[in-house]
């Protein structure tokens, strides 16, 4: 399938992973949800300078499945109260997701990486 330009001044780039060529935005959120893989989100990382943790691989599973069940973005707080249960208060935060997605926070740099579109509002 072949990504649809939204805005036809918008920057873009191609990303190549595993020998496809992937449409990306300037921002890199994908323009096509349909070619996410997780070797979209290993390459992505790389490119932003971040070594992903399981941590990581926790947030974009929950962003992805939230997507999935509801067709919107998750809130923050949802992912916090989420996290919060799993992972204990000293991580489960707000603080913390912002630590450990350091490129604008689960809401753009885990939508980023989940395959998601950008927040409301960043368009």
């Amino acid at each position: 399938m072949e990504a649809k330009l939204y805005y036809p001044n918008m920057q873009n780039f191609t990303m190549e992973v595993n020998g496809k060529k992937i449409l990306c935005d300037g921002e890199g959120y994908l323009l096509d949800l349909e070619a996410w893989s997780e070797d979209y989100v290993r390459a992505s990382a790389e490119r932003e300078g971040l070594e992903l943790t399981d941590e990581h691989w926790q947030v974009i599973s929950f962003i992805r499945d939230f997507h999935e069940k509801h067709g919107v973005q998750a809130p923050v707080r949802d992912m916090v109260k989420f996290f919060k249960k799993a992972w204990g208060k000293e991580r489960g935060n707000s603080k913390y997701l912002h630590e450990i997605f350091p490129k604008g926070g689960p809401q753009k740099q885990g939508n980023r990486f989940a395959g998601v579109r950008k927040p409301k509002g960043e368009h």
